[in-house]
This record gives C-alpha cells, structure tokens and sequence, in this order.
C-alpha cells in the first residue's frame, strides 16, 4: 500500500481532526464559486465510492485504474475513453455539465476554458498535503500549472497531476550503423550529422521523417533542444509576455532541417509520409534514424530487438545536461466532484514505484524517477537516456502548446521547409503571429 494514504472510516467528529490543517481547495464549479473553501485530507473513507474517470490516452490509463482499485478495493472508477479527434470537444462539454466526470485526463486545449469557468479543481492544498513537490519533476509540474485566466502555463495554481511522461528522442538502428562504421550513438549534433552522412555513404536512407503529421516539426523541436537557450522557449511556449519564436537558433534549426533534404538526408516524400509510415519504414530497416517519442519503443523493439537503440540529442556543449521535449499522461479533478479526496489520492497514486512500473511496462516514463522501475530492451535504452533530462528538470513542453491552432503553423511551416516553399524566417515569423493573436 501507498504509505503516504491511510484509509480511515472518518466519523462526523474524527473527521475535523484529521483534516489538514491551513490546506483547502476550490469549491464545485462555475455554479458555486462563492462558496466556501472545501478542506482537504489525505485519509479517504472506507466507504464505498464510485468515480467516473474521462481519457483519451489508452495505455497507460486502464492499468493504472486497475492497479488503483486492487490496492483500494472500495474505490471503483469506471473509465470512459474516447479517441484523441474529439476529446478536446468532449471533455470541454461534460465537465461543464451537471454530470461532469470526477476526473479527467488534462489536455491544455480544453483545459484553457475550463480552467477560467472554475470547473477544473485547483489542486494547490493537496501539493502541500501530498508533498508533491517531493513526488512529482517539477518540470512536469509546470506543464500543469496555470494563472486563473489559461493563459499563462508554469505559474498560478496546479491544475493536474502527472501519471506518466513521454520523452522526444531518436531511435536508431545499430546494424545499419555499424554497416557505416559507427559503433556508438553521436554525442553532439556535429557528430550526428557525421553519422548521417556516413550511413548515406554506405547507400542506406539515413532519416525517416513523417513530415505529413507531426514528425518534421517533432525533428525541429529536437534541433531546437539541442542548440536553443532553453528558458528563452519555455517563456515562449508558456506565454511569458513579450516572448518570441524568432531567434537565431530556431532559425538555424529550421535551416538545419532544409540543408539536411538538399543533402539526401531526408526524403523529399516525408511531406506525403504519415507518421505510422515513417515508423513502419524506420522498423523495416530501411532507415538509420527516426525522432519520436517513448511511445513507439515497444513496436521498434517488437520488430528490431537488440537492434534498436534511443538517445537523447546531446547539448552543444558536452557537460550540458540533456534536454528533451515531453509531456505527461496527466489527470485533473472536477470542481463539481463529490469526492476530492479520493480522486486526490488517484492523482497521488501516480507517484508510487507500482505506478512507476506501470508506466514502464505500457511504454512511457515513470514520474518518480527514483522508483527503480525495471525495463529492458529499447525501452530501457529510453528509460537510460530519460534519467538525467528528469534528474535536472529538463523536460520541456512541445511547441504546440504555445497556443490554440500552433500545432497547423507547425505542420504547415515544416512541410514548407521541406518542400522549399518557405523560408525558415517565414516559418517562425508565422507561428509568432499565431502566438501574438492569442497572447497578445
């Protein structure tokens, strides 16, 4: 059992001594915002309690329901998927509905009307409670906090919490590499650009990129990661005020992206090549290198084995600490839910080395990433390399949480980059007019 959860049947009288003191949160929803502040506890009854639990992301969510309820027997928590094309419309209409979900997997789209309607519960008296300042990266953390209006992210109150992360990487195939000579991952972007080239030499395809879906610009935000100031675009993305997309290195990465198809290191076909077509080219062999998430480790491993390989695209600097774009399966409470405390422990439960291994066995990252979770094969290779980007709080957002409608700027501009339509300066000048109409 999670030590940090005690379940008590709390009588009427116990209950006030066991609530904590100076921690309380939001009352249920727009309807009820005058209403007094609801205290909070980390003891939750033995009772009975039904929790209805809306999401989108299938793993990991059903293990670690499943998990959740073996360990506390009286809680169940029926769990209402639906597909990621119409969730942001979904969820934005249920929690707003006297029916509302008690907890709902966070999405910063829909979360930017919730949140001001006062339907997303604050989470801020349970942080304290909970001690997730201990439990949780605060980089993943700041994904999830916001000011009262949505518009600013990494600041205000926390608004959900993390149940597992993903991490942007390249996945490599060891075998066409060692065919080009090259025995180890590169250690800087020069020698990438090295290993490119020598596979290409060798007559293999050096790169897979789906440029049709978010590959190309994912390749871009990685270049970025790489050589950008790393608090100059998490101001951007967070909507820090007067914060730009326009800098020497996200133009270079941009440029970068367009000398590497003039090369033949990336085909001219990426911008008609799907992302499940780019993974499905990478794991057939026929490419050296594929930028994308701990989610398609398990297909690489099914298919590649002990060929497959991850790393993290080092910082220019050798004695830099990685950084790397990721995000978390991330859960919120409603503010018109009957029991907080209970769906609060759901959230605590993220930390836990059980659902640490949950995250490992479904593909994804573990939160703690002290909890000792075992992998093996490729997703070990990304467990291995996501360590020190978690133990230096250098897990960054992706670029298409700047604002709503970044992610069609993002696409578009990159497709435009490989197809040497746009210009790198065009591409950015474009995603900071969409960043401006939003932030102003």
């Amino acid at each position: 059992m999670n030590p940090r959860i005690r379940i008590a049947a709390l009588a009427p009288v116990a209950a006030s001594a066991l609530l904590l003191a100076g921690c309380a949160t939001a009352g249920s929803g727009e309807n009820d915002s005058e209403s007094e502040p609801q205290e909070v506890s980390t003891e939750i009854t033995d009772e009975d309690v039904n929790l209805v639990l809306a999401y989108v992301d299938d793993p990991p969510t059903p293990a670690l329901v499943e998990e959740f309820e073996e360990e506390y027997p009286n809680v169940t928590i029926d769990a209402q998927q639906t597909d990621f094309g119409n969730y942001i419309t979904s969820i934005t209409r249920s929690m707003s509905s006297d029916d509302a979900p008690d907890l709902a997997q966070y999405n910063p789209g829909a979360m930017r009307s919730l949140i001001p309607a006062g339907e997303v519960l604050d989470l801020s008296a349970y942080y304290d409670a909970y001690g997730w300042d201990e439990a949780f990266p605060q980089a993943s953390l700041d994904q999830l906090m916001s000011d009262d209006e949505a518009m600013q992210f990494a600041t205000g109150s926390l608004y959900a919490a993390p149940g597992a992360l993903s991490v942007l990487g390249v996945f490599y195939n060891k075998d066409i590499l060692a065919d080009a000579g090259i025995d180890a991952p590169p250690q800087s972007l020069a020698e990438f650009e090295e290993a490119l080239a020598a596979v290409q030499d060798n007559g293999d395809q050096p790169m897979s990129v789906g440029g049709l879906e978010v590959g190309g610009f994912q390749l871009w935000n990685l270049l970025l990661n790489s050589t950008g100031e790393t608090q100059e675009y998490l101001d951007w993305v967070y909507g820090a005020p007067d914060s730009t997309i326009e800098t020497d290195a996200a133009e270079q990465a941009a440029q970068t992206i367009s000398d590497w198809v003039d090369e033949g290191y990336i085909s001219p076909s990426a911008n008609a090549t799907a992302d499940s077509d780019a993974l499905a080219e990478f794991t057939s062999g026929e490419a050296a290198f594929l930028v994308t998430g701990n989610w398609s480790a398990a297909a690489i491993d099914d298919e590649l084995g002990d060929a497959g390989g991850f790393f993290i695209l080092p910082r220019e600097a050798a004695d830099e600490p990685p950084v790397a774009s990721g995000s978390s399966v991330a859960y919120s409470i409603s503010a018109r839910t009957e029991h907080p405390d209970v769906a609060a422990a759901f959230l605590d439960y993220m930390s836990s080395a059980e659902a640490g291994q949950i995250a490992i066995d479904t593909g994804f990252m573990p939160v703690d990433t002290e909890a000792g979770a075992a992998a093996e094969g490729t997703l070990g290779e990304v467990a291995e390399a996501f360590a020190p980007v978690a133990e230096n709080d250098n897990i960054v957002p992706f670029p298409d949480f700047a604002a709503p409608g970044m992610i069609d700027q993002l696409k578009a501009g990159i497709q435009g980059i490989v197809s040497d339509q746009m210009e790198p300066d065009q591409f950015l000048a474009s995603m900071q007019e969409t960043w401006t109409s939003y932030h102003g």
